[in-house]
């Protein structure tokens, strides 16, 4: 059983989409992947049941008969930081239910996508943040980095922090998130110099989720993520 843990330069740089992408690229392959979205801040009341929208987006990705429960299990209502809407909730994000949750998808699939919220320090709660969660799972990370003005210090930050916590680094992806980005093919040439680990792909502006799976090195990522068929 294998995984890995998708994270970002920021909040709103992209993960979603990305993750969304390789999961369509993954299950090409074969795989059956289980998706994961540990903590989401910004859901809805459906049926009675807070739904984050970006969970459910990854489960109709993934596909089969996952449990909402399983996927999302901690789920707050404000779009605000987790640390803040669970505070506010009176909800205390611990590590246990995680761990379960993630153990029961492992079981059920090849590989279990982890969404990450917001970007690598996001604080869950006061002593525990989005970087413990992920050392925690101890999966390779890919960090999406979101095309726009400042990338490169975001993504060299990141990264930079990603490493010096013992995080192994898979790769990154690219977002469009600007398509009128000054010298947006100069800035994706700087990172392929400035970042030490292999890019995976770029997703361009605004297109449909699924349909940015094909700017993604399927070869490239199933190397990375040391799963069949990479070379």
């Amino acid at each position: 059983m294998s995984g890995f843990f998708v994270t970002g330069t920021d909040t709103d740089c992209g993960k979603t989409r990305v993750s969304v992408a390789l999961i369509h690229v993954l299950k090409q392959t074969g795989l059956v992947v289980a998706p994961f979205k540990p903590v989401a801040a910004g859901a809805e009341y459906v049926s009675g049941q807070l739904r984050n929208g970006d969970a459910l987006q990854l489960m109709d990705a993934a596909g089969g008969q996952w449990s909402y429960a399983q996927v999302n299990p901690y789920c707050l209502e404000p779009p605000i930081s987790p640390h803040l809407a669970a505070r506010e909730a009176g909800v205390v994000i611990r590590q246990a239910p995680i761990q379960e949750a993630y153990r029961t998808l492992e079981r059920q699939a090849d590989v279990v996508l982890v969404e990450g919220a917001g970007g690598w320090l996001v604080p869950l709660r006061d002593d525990w943040h989005i970087e413990d969660m992920a050392l925690m799972l101890g999966l390779p990370v890919i960090l999406v980095v979101g095309l726009r003005l400042g990338c490169l210090n975001h993504a060299r930050l990141s990264l930079a922090r990603m490493r010096s916590s013992g995080a192994t680094a898979a790769g990154w992806i690219g977002s469009v998130l600007d398509p009128d980005m000054l010298r947006l093919e100069e800035n994706i040439a700087s990172l392929h110099d400035l970042l030490d680990v292999p890019c995976l792909g770029v997703l361009p502006h605004l297109g449909p989720a699924g349909s940015g799976a094909i700017h993604l090195d399927a070869n490239a990522l199933l190397k990375a993520l040391d799963l069949p068929g990479g070379s």
